[in-house]
């Protein structure tokens, strides 16, 4: 059970982390990060910067779905402790999504979102059984 929180934990600094690069790439590309408008202002990357920005839309998404897998898991009640290596390779491969999506590996990155999605599906298939 703690895996699976700790996992929780992780998946919520991640889009923090992929704004932070972002951040970066907006002093770069544009010279200053504006606290007032960031979203208008990240409209204006492009390159790595934007797929930061993009990383991290993907990341609050990818948050949602696991955060309902766990939670169709726990109202089922399954016990947690049987999906800690699934959720421990869940967050591996969102933390490997992101210098995938930022280095433009495409297909690669497909295929990390995809197996990633999967764990979240046999989630949503556990609590459906048991």
């Amino acid at each position: 059970m703690n895996t699976v929180i700790a996992s929780l934990l992780i998946l919520c600094i991640l889009p923090i982390a992929c704004a932070w690069i972002a951040g970066y790439h907006k002093q770069k590309q544009l010279g200053s990060v504006d606290n007032k408008e960031p979203r208008t202002q990240a409209l204006q990357l492009t390159g790595a910067g934007a797929r930061a920005m993009a990383a991290q839309g993907n990341s609050w998404e990818a948050l949602g779905i696991f955060s309902a897998a766990v939670l169709a898991l726990t109202v089922a009640g399954v016990d947690l402790a049987t999906v800690s290596a699934q959720a421990l390779a869940y967050t591996v491969l969102r933390i490997i999504y992101i210098p995938l999506y930022i280095a433009n590996i495409d297909k690669a990155r497909s295929l990390v979102f995809l197996a990633g999605f999967g764990i979240c599906m046999y989630f949503f298939y556990l609590a459906l059984t048991h």
